[in-house]
C-alpha cells in the first residue's frame, strides 16, 4: 500500500508541474530547454516516473515565469518526499533505533491525540505487550529475535511522560472496543495491559475514551493515527508510515479525531468496558 501511495503522490506532484507548464504555454521540449534538462526527464517527472530534485523544481518554476511559487512548490515537494517512509529501510537500523529516535518528538509535544482501532496506543503499552508486538514485527520484517526486547525498553522509557508528568503535557486517546480484546503476549500479559489502562484512565492529564462496539456509528473506523500538537500526523501500516505536516491534512485528521472522540465513552463507562474485557479474558483463560 505504501508504494502505491508514494507513486500516487509523485504523480500528483508531476501533474501539478505539468499544469504549470501548460499555463505558461510551453511544450515539453521548450520547458526542458529553458530549465536545462532533457525533454525525456520532463515527461518522466510529469508522469510520476521520476522524482525531481529541489533544483529541478526551482528551474521548472522559473522557466514557467512562476518564480513566486517556488516556496510553495518546494514545500509540496518535501511533503511528497516525507509522506511515506519504507519500514524495511528504517528497520535496517533496528527497532530500538526507531523507538529511541521518536522520544524527542513525544517530549516536545504539548497535546498528543491518538486513535487506535485494534490495539493499545504505543505510549500506553506495557512491556510485555510491547515485546509481543515487536516479536510479531520481527517475524514480519525478518529482524533479529533479540531486537524486540531492546525496542520495548526504548519505548517504555517515554511512558514516564504519561505516568510521571513534569510539565503541561496532555493526552487524549480514543480506542475502539476491539483494541481491548485483541490479545498479544498471552492472557497474563493482556490482563496486565488492561489493568494499566484502567489506572491511566484516572489520571487528570489523560483523556481515555473507548468507542463501544454496539452503538450506531457516524464515522467508520480507520487506520490508527497520532497527532502531535497541530504540527505533525503519523499514520502507520504494515509497509510504511505516512507522515504529514500539511495544515489542511492535519485539519482533516483533527476533524476525524473529534468525530471519533464524540462517539467514545469516558470515566466510569470506559473503565466498565475495560473491566468487561478483563472478565471475558479471565473466563476464556480459565474455562
Amino acid at each position: 500500500m505504501s508504494g502505491e501511495a508514494a507513486a500516487a503522490a509523485r504523480k500528483a506532484f508531476g501533474t501539478r508541474l505539468k499544469h504549470l507548464r501548460l499555463d505558461a504555454g510551453l511544450s515539453g521540449v521548450e520547458l526542458a530547454r529553458a530549465a536545462g534538462m532533457h525533454n525525456t526527464k520532463v515527461s518522466r517527472i510529469e508522469h510520476g516516473k521520476t522524482n525531481p530534485s529541489e533544483e529541478d523544481v526551482r528551474a521548472w518554476a522559473t522557466a514557467c515565469g512562476a518564480a513566486r511559487r517556488i516556496p510553495e512548490l518546494i514545500a509540496a515537494h518535501r511533503e511528497v518526499d516525507q509522506m511515506w517512509i519504507a519500514w524495511r529501510r528504517e528497520l535496517r537500523a533496528g527497532q530500538r533505533h526507531i523507538q529511541s529516535r521518536a522520544a524527542r518528538l513525544y517530549e516536545t509535544t504539548g497535546v498528543l491525540r491518538a486513535y487506535e482501532p485494534g490495539f493499545v496506543p504505543g505510549i500506553l503499552q506495557t512491556h510485555g505487550y510491547v515485546e509481543a508486538l515487536f516479536r510479531a514485527a520481527a517475524r514480519l520484517y525478518d529482524m533479529p529475535e533479540n531486537d524486540p526486547k531492546d525496542a520495548a525498553d526504548a519505548r517504555m522509557a517515554r511512558q514516564r511522560l504519561v505516568t510521571e508528568p513534569t510539565g503541561a503535557n496532555r493526552y487524549s486517546f480514543v480506542l475502539e472496543a476491539a483494541a481491548l480484546r485483541m490479545r498479544f503476549g498471552g492472557a497474563n500479559v493482556m490482563l496486565d495491559q488492561l489493568d494499566f489502562l484502567a489506572r491511566v484512565a484516572t489520571l487528570p492529564h489523560v483523556s481515555l475514551g473507548i468507542i463501544p462496539p454496539d452503538q450506531d456509528r457516524y464515522l467508520y473506523p480507520g487506520a490508527g493515527f497520532y497527532v502531535f500538537d497541530e504540527r505533525l500526523v503519523r499514520c502507520s501500516g504494515w509497509a510504511g508510515e505516512q507522515r504529514t505536516s500539511d495544515p489542511e491534512e492535519i485539519g482533516l485528521f483533527l476533524r476525524a479525531f473529534e468525530m471519533l472522540r464524540r462517539q467514545a465513552v469516558y470515566g466510569p463507562e470506559a473503565r466498565a468496558l475495560i473491566a468487561e474485557a478483563r472478565r471475558r479474558l479471565q473466563s476464556a483463560a480459565n474455562p
